[in-house]
């Protein structure tokens, strides 16, 4: 029988939440999109809650695109329930600085070209 000091086990690190995110449309697209975000992102519609920093990752589809594009980003954005300006709840998602993103980046802002500029609102702004 051992009689040495146990220390408690640090709380395990929470997977990060799976999203899936299919945008069929272009107007869709630009009301989901973040370009504030200098590496992107998009925001999801979702009535979970979640922090600021949390971890998520999304499995994003584009318009006539049949390909997923796998994100793990993290929320840099909240819209919380019952929002100013009937805004939808949910969460913006900030891409990673890495390659996979910055094309990405690159192909949502090819698909939206001179929407990026339009003054409409989007979900976030």
């Amino acid at each position: 029988m051992s009689t040495a000091p146990t220390t408690p086990a640090s709380p395990p690190t929470p997977r990060p939440s799976v999203i899936q995110l299919a945008i069929k449309e272009k107007a869709a697209l630009y009301a989901a999109y973040i370009p504030l975000f200098s590496d992107g992102g998009v925001f999801i519609p979702t009535s979970r809650d979640y922090k600021l920093g949390d971890d998520v990752y999304v499995l994003l589809s584009l318009p006539d695109d049949p390909q997923r594009y796998p994100v793990a980003g993290k929320v840099a954005w909240v819209t919380p329930a019952r929002a100013a300006a009937n805004r939808t709840q949910g969460v913006g998602v900030r891409f990673p600085a890495d390659d996979k993103s910055k094309l990405l980046k690159v192909k949502i802002e090819d698909i939206l070209g001179g929407h990026l500029a339009s003054e409409r609102p989007t979900q976030t702004i």
